[in-house]
């Protein structure tokens, strides 16, 4: 359990370093302020503080979140959708977020992970083969329509 946190001076200071070690969704930020003991009406004040202050933008949280789950993780669009919304980030921002990621880099890691797949797989069937990357991609969140018609192209599968 995390300490307690007093007074709002001390949890407004802590608020500030919290969000500058990186970005954060705002419900992140009133998930720890209560954590620390803090009442509602004081995580309201410290949330609306520190989005004035600049430390809490929620745009510049999703397109961060967005920007680096697709190039560092390799998630497609829609486990990225999925992780926003179970952080409490409106549709809005989070269709914005997802805007900018360029298409022709999302249709060249789909090809990538295709291709390493690929080479890991051990299944003979030319079939099966194609059911267990396309079942691979989508669980990483690539939209099944896209993928199959990538994997349809790709003749040495």
């Amino acid at each position: 359990m995390s300490k307690v946190i007093v007074t709002v001076e001390k949890a407004l200071k802590k608020a500030e370093s919290y969000c500058a070690y990186q970005e954060r969704s705002q419900q992140e930020v009133r998930d720890k302020i209560y954590s620390w003991g803090l009442h509602s009406v004081d995580v309201e004040n410290i949330v609306s503080i520190l989005i004035s202050s600049g430390f809490l933008k929620e745009e510049r949280f999703a397109v961060a979140f967005a920007g680096g789950k697709f190039r560092i993780k390799k998630w497609g669009r829609n486990k990225i959708k999925a992780a926003l919304k179970d952080k409490k980030v409106s549709d809005p921002l989070i269709r914005k977020a997802l805007s900018e990621i360029e298409d022709s880099d999302y249709l060249k890691t789909l090809k990538q992970l295709i291709k390493s797949h690929t080479e890991k797989s051990t299944e003979e069937n030319p079939l099966k083969k194609k059911y267990k990357i396309a079942s691979y991609l989508i669980s990483r969140g690539f939209e099944s329509e896209l993928v199959w018609e990538v994997i349809k192209d790709i003749d040495e599968i």
